[in-house]
């Protein structure tokens, strides 16, 4: 499998987005990268694919931005580039919550490493004894591929809807501790820092999202595959598409 396929993103203000945008069009198009970077005044996310050559570059280049110094995309391969085109878009949120006090860039939810998470997993508790609840915040047709063993899911068609479903079941988290999951880290990290403003304890994120998961620790406790928002549709526990389908 020849084309490498990153995702990554960061919540930092971005108050320069129209320059941002003209100048990774330009980088992303000369190293024939395609795929989608979304850019908000909350920061940026990125979803590419291309040669190893192209993304450690357009990954230099993004580096070379201080604000970005730190981005760490997370990796998959595909024998074809599983997006059609190369768009850098402006977007108001990054990922549409509506909940626009949310600041992630200045205040992160606690986050739980994939390793560790696994050893609660492993025994039903976390390392101070409370049993570990799984509350996946993607939507009902991800969730369907896929999703951790015994796991939460509120059933939701849009982001948007999770805040309303969750003050519906706070009580339902009473002494336990809440693992928030999503495909790749940015949704679960919003849902995390909201529980956290709601009022309720013990809550973390885990550190970048399922693929993450995947890499680290070959899909212990979790069925099926993950839904992905590119022309593969879903990935396998070893990050290669998912068997049956029919891609692009």
């Amino acid at each position: 499998m020849s084309v490498v396929n990153i995702s990554c993103y960061k919540f930092i203000t971005l108050n320069d987005r129209e320059a941002l945008k003209a100048d990774l069009t330009v980088r992303c198009v000369e190293l024939g990268l395609k795929g989608t970077i979304l850019l908000a005044p909350e920061g940026i996310n990125v979803f590419l694919a291309g040669t190893r050559e192209a993304i450690d570059a357009v990954i230099a280049h993004l580096r070379g931005d201080p604000r970005f110094a730190d981005l760490q995309p997370k990796e998959s391969r595909s024998d074809a580039p599983p997006f059609r085109r190369m768009r850098v878009r402006l977007k108001k949120e990054i990922i549409t919550m509506k909940h626009p006090l949310i600041r992630p860039e200045s205040a992160r939810a606690p986050a739980v490493a994939a390793a560790t998470l696994k050893q609660w997993l492993d025994r039903g508790t976390d390392d101070e004894g409370r049993p570990v609840i799984m509350l996946d915040t993607r939507n009902d047709y991800e969730v369907a591929e896929g999703s951790f063993e015994h796991a939460v899911d509120y059933n939701i068609e849009v982001f948007s809807e999770f805040p309303a479903k969750l003050a519906q079941h706070r009580d339902d988290y009473a002494g336990k501790t809440i693992v928030s999951f999503c495909t790749g880290g940015i949704r679960c990290e919003k849902a995390a820092i909201h529980m956290k403003e709601i009022g309720l304890d013990h809550v973390y994120q885990l550190e970048g999202g399922i693929l993450k998961y995947f890499e680290e620790t070959g899909g212990a406790h979790y069925n099926g595959d993950c839904f992905v928002f590119d022309e593969r549709e879903a990935v396998s526990a070893d990050l290669h598409p998912a068997a049956g389908r029919v891609h692009r």
